[in-house]
């Protein structure tokens, strides 16, 4: 070996082949591959799980917009029969006080009839 020749490790003991190295890499990246799937499928299995989640949330909303609208409708038809029992009620009260004030009206003739 020539001592200038620092760069040559070709022949110092325990240093791997070029086989052995490219071997090494080779199982280097198999394992990585196998890493690499392993969390693709895991990432898939989330992803389809967030999908059905997505669905049923979707089912939930649909379900609650529908009774929503049910709900507003019957509050609606609850407003406007509010509405109309209190235009009743003041009719009433009206017609309460003309018949009050008649009455009234009748009792005092009659006192001073007396």
């Amino acid at each position: 070996m020539d001592p200038y020749e620092i760069e040559d490790t070709s022949d110092w003991f325990g240093s791997p082949t070029p086989l052995e190295t490219c071997r090494h890499q080779l199982r280097m990246y198999e394992n990585e591959f196998d890493e690499l799937n392993l969390l693709l499928r895991e990432a898939r299995e989330k992803i389809f799980k967030l999908v059905e989640m997505h669905t049923e949330a979707i089912q939930q909303r649909d379900e609650a917009m529908a009774n929503l609208r049910s709900r507003s409708g019957e509050a609606a038809n609850l407003r406007k029969e509010i509405y109309d029992l209190k235009i009743s009620e003041r009719f009433h009260e009206r017609e309460a006080r003309k018949f009050q004030e008649l009455l009234a009206g009748q009792v005092d003739e009659s006192k001073n009839a007396n």
